[in-house]
């Protein structure tokens, strides 16, 4: 973790920025990039913009995580947000606010994790700002583009629907609870909490498939699935039976004495995608998981787990 070295102070705002932005690959798509007082890109269709902030001590914690995670962290869970609309992520702008003693290599590490993320991501990074504040706080806004494809929404949801996911369910709801008890393995879990592991290209596959409604999991399943079922007017139905409890979550749970299907289904942080589509149109890599039911069954939009109410918490809220 970086700790020795200048401060951001002692190198300055403009050095600081030239060095962080030093490195930035190029794309043909962007005729002005960082430098400048704003930023020039093409664009293919409509433009779908997202935005995101992270602020230490809520979203990450510098004991927990390094400067690379925190960076990574940032791309891929607003790039998430692009893909569960169906779009294809094209630029990123980032603001950037530390406190002064903050070691510029912190800084630096973390546009390192931004980069790489970025580059798994297929996304450019374009621009950004810096500023002090008290404690390290990230905004990253993404710049998505349609594509010739209509953005995939929450409302679009219909009886008979089959509901599937693309991603980790339950892996960093496990690795907050490792690392708030002060262990750091399962590695997997650990991991997991310090960055997601988004699928890359799933969102547009869902589009191109016909998806009626998607979403990011970034609260937990069915607090997500809960937006889908209100902005469409229809219940759903998930069966636990179909959900993977991978190995490293039932090891944590056996370990804790925890439930593992409580973050499957209520923990947030893995960023995968949730879809409804036609019976037959789900993409082969995508995991059936439920079904949008009937209104003359259930008349009013909730969520169900095996056909009953969740009685635990649902997901994560802000406030």
């Amino acid at each position: 973790m970086s700790s020795t070295g200048p401060t951001i102070a002692e190198v300055g705002e403009f050095p600081l920025i030239a060095s962080l932005v030093r490195d930035l690959p190029s794309d043909p798509a962007v005729s002005v990039g960082p430098g400048d007082d704003g930023a020039v890109f093409l664009l293919d269709g409509s433009a779908v913009v997202s935005t995101d902030v992270l602020v230490e001590g809520v979203h990450f914690r510098r004991s927990w995580s390094g400067a690379e995670d925190v960076g990574r962290k940032s791309v891929a869970v607003n790039v998430a947000d692009i893909e569960a609309m169906g779009a294809i992520p094209a630029a990123l702008v980032v603001g950037f606010s530390a406190p002064g003693d903050l070691p510029a290599s912190w800084a630096r590490e973390f546009m390192t994790g931004l980069r790489e993320e970025s580059a798994r991501a297929g996304v450019s990074v374009v621009g950004g700002d810096t500023t002090a504040g008290p404690v390290i706080t990230v905004s990253i806004t993404v710049i998505g583009q349609t594509a010739g494809i209509a953005p995939v929404r929450r409302d679009g949801a219909v009886p008979g629907d089959v509901v599937a996911i693309r991603g980790r369910l339950g892996w960093a709801a496990a690795g907050l609870v490792v690392l708030g008890r002060g262990f750091r393995s399962p590695r997997a879990v650990v991991d997991a909490q310090r960055c997601p592991e988004v699928v890359y290209g799933a969102g547009r596959q869902a589009a191109v498939a016909g998806a009626h409604a998607m979403i990011d999991v970034s609260d937990g399943l069915v607090a997500d699935l809960g937006h889908i079922a209100d902005a469409s007017g229809f219940a759903i139905n998930v069966d636990t039976s179909l959900l993977e409890v991978a190995e490293p979550i039932t090891t944590v749970g056996m370990a804790t004495g925890l439930d593992p299907m409580t973050w499957v289904l209520g923990g947030g942080e893995d960023h995968a995608l949730a879809a409804t589509f036609a019976s037959g149109a789900v993409p082969e890599e995508w995991q059936p998981i439920g079904t949008v039911l009937d209104p003359k069954n259930v008349p009013e939009p909730t969520v169900l787990v095996d056909g009953q109410p969740w009685e635990h918490p649902g997901g994560w809220t802000h406030f």
